[in-house]
């Protein structure tokens, strides 16, 4: 038993480690959330709120074509077709996630990225009779018309190059 605690407190130091790193670099702490609203922000040119906590939305839009729209990021270990929708309006959710379904390990990846417009979808799903608020299900065909990344036809945003290399660094693969 002692050489398993030994063995977990090792990986914990280095896991701490890491994570203070990582905050350092956020400048908020190392929790993914923050993580995604960091790097959102710099693949898609978004201006964070300078409180983490801002009621409705994360940042602004200020890069083509959307300069000037508010975003909700969201980041998900996990595609679980699941979307937390606050009771403050923002103009778009822009949500990262890892692979599709459920599991024990959860690692901070980027598999795939969405985009909705909060004013088409939050419509589209009272008219369905779905409860909007925290872990609010959304069906599968909505996700898939939202995706921008990897790319697909008739995507909401394409993306240039830079956009997507950025976004591979953070994949599994």
């Amino acid at each position: 038993m002692t050489g398993e605690l030994e063995h977990l407190a090792e990986l914990i130091r280095a896991k701490n480690e890491a994570d203070l790193s990582i905050a350092q670099l956020l400048g908020r702490p190392a929790l993914s959330g923050n993580i995604g609203e960091f790097v959102a922000a710099r693949v898609f040119g978004i201006d964070l709120m300078p409180s983490g906590s801002h009621a409705g939305y994360d940042g602004v839009f200020c890069a083509p074509p959307l300069v000037g729209q508010t975003v909700n990021i969201k980041t998900y270990s996990r595609n679980e077709w699941i979307l937390d929708i606050g009771k403050h309006p923002c103009d778009y959710y822009l949500v990262l996630t890892g692979p599709p379904g459920q599991t024990r390990v959860r690692p901070w990846v980027i598999e795939s990225v969405y985009l909705f417009d909060s004013r088409r979808l939050i419509p589209q799903l009272q008219q369905l009779g779905i409860k909007i608020g925290v872990a609010t299900s959304v069906r599968k065909q909505y996700w898939e018309a939202s995706r921008i990344f990897p790319a697909r036809q008739r995507s909401p945003l394409d993306l240039i190059d830079d956009q997507v290399a950025a976004l591979r660094l953070f994949s599994a693969s």
